[in-house]
Protein backbone atom coordinates (compact mmCIF):
# COMPACT_ATOMS: atom_id res chain seq x y z
CA UNK A 1 0.00 0.00 0.00
CA UNK A 2 2.90 2.28 0.86
CA UNK A 3 4.56 1.44 -2.70
CA UNK A 4 1.52 2.49 -4.63
CA UNK A 5 1.12 5.75 -2.22
CA UNK A 6 5.02 6.51 -3.38
CA UNK A 7 4.18 5.26 -6.79
CA UNK A 8 1.30 7.91 -6.94
CA UNK A 9 3.48 10.91 -5.09
CA UNK A 10 5.96 10.29 -7.89
CA UNK A 11 3.32 10.45 -10.66
CA UNK A 12 2.08 13.81 -9.40
CA UNK A 13 5.39 14.91 -9.33
CA UNK A 14 6.35 14.19 -12.64
CA UNK A 15 2.87 15.67 -13.60
CA UNK A 16 3.96 18.81 -12.16
CA UNK A 17 7.59 18.78 -14.17
CA UNK A 18 6.08 16.94 -17.33
CA UNK A 19 3.06 18.67 -18.95
CA UNK A 20 3.02 14.83 -20.87
CA UNK A 21 0.56 12.43 -19.54
CA UNK A 22 1.93 9.28 -17.62
CA UNK A 23 -0.89 6.73 -16.85
CA UNK A 24 -1.45 5.18 -13.40
CA UNK A 25 -0.96 1.89 -14.42
CA UNK A 26 2.58 2.65 -15.90
CA UNK A 27 3.65 4.72 -12.85
CA UNK A 28 3.06 1.59 -10.35
CA UNK A 29 4.74 -0.56 -12.85
CA UNK A 30 7.84 1.53 -12.87
CA UNK A 31 7.52 1.83 -8.88
CA UNK A 32 7.86 -2.25 -9.09
CA UNK A 33 4.35 -3.30 -8.86
CA UNK A 34 3.51 -6.45 -10.50
CA UNK A 35 -0.24 -6.49 -12.71
CA UNK A 36 -3.24 -8.80 -11.42
CA UNK A 37 -2.58 -12.50 -12.04
CA UNK A 38 -3.63 -13.59 -15.40
CA UNK A 39 -6.20 -16.91 -14.52
CA UNK A 40 -5.54 -20.19 -16.45
CA UNK A 41 -8.39 -21.87 -18.41
CA UNK A 42 -9.19 -24.28 -15.78
CA UNK A 43 -9.38 -21.65 -13.31
CA UNK A 44 -11.76 -19.56 -15.24
CA UNK A 45 -13.97 -22.44 -15.94
CA UNK A 46 -13.96 -23.67 -12.36
CA UNK A 47 -14.80 -19.67 -11.08
CA UNK A 48 -17.64 -19.68 -14.00
CA UNK A 49 -19.30 -23.10 -12.61
CA UNK A 50 -19.17 -21.87 -9.31
CA UNK A 51 -20.96 -18.30 -10.11
CA UNK A 52 -23.64 -20.34 -12.72
CA UNK A 53 -24.49 -22.65 -9.33
CA UNK A 54 -25.06 -19.52 -7.49
CA UNK A 55 -27.20 -17.71 -9.84
CA UNK A 56 -29.33 -20.91 -9.78
CA UNK A 57 -29.32 -20.78 -6.22
CA UNK A 58 -27.76 -24.13 -5.57
CA UNK A 59 -24.42 -22.77 -4.03
CA UNK A 60 -23.92 -24.07 -0.46
CA UNK A 61 -21.18 -22.66 1.90
CA UNK A 62 -19.22 -25.60 2.89
CA UNK A 63 -21.27 -28.85 1.88
CA UNK A 64 -24.54 -29.22 0.23
CA UNK A 65 -25.85 -29.19 3.54
CA UNK A 66 -24.84 -26.25 4.76
CA UNK A 67 -26.69 -22.40 4.10
CA UNK A 68 -27.23 -21.02 0.23
CA UNK A 69 -24.76 -18.44 -0.54
CA UNK A 70 -26.97 -15.16 -1.10
CA UNK A 71 -24.29 -12.81 -1.51
CA UNK A 72 -22.23 -12.30 -4.90
CA UNK A 73 -19.22 -11.37 -2.90
CA UNK A 74 -19.44 -14.79 -0.87
CA UNK A 75 -19.91 -16.83 -4.18
CA UNK A 76 -16.74 -15.07 -5.82
CA UNK A 77 -14.77 -15.47 -2.52
CA UNK A 78 -15.96 -19.32 -2.62
CA UNK A 79 -15.02 -19.50 -6.25
CA UNK A 80 -11.93 -18.14 -6.05
CA UNK A 81 -11.15 -20.56 -3.65
CA UNK A 82 -12.13 -23.56 -5.38
CA UNK A 83 -9.98 -22.56 -8.04
CA UNK A 84 -7.15 -22.96 -5.92
CA UNK A 85 -7.52 -25.92 -4.48
CA UNK A 86 -8.30 -27.45 -7.81
CA UNK A 87 -4.54 -26.08 -8.55
CA UNK A 88 -3.14 -28.02 -5.71
CA UNK A 89 -4.69 -31.30 -6.88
Amino acid sequence: MARCLGALKKLMVQEAKEPEHKSIKNALLSAGETPMPKRTKKKRAKVEKVMHEWKEGKLHSGSKKGPKVKGRKQAIAIAISESKRSKKK
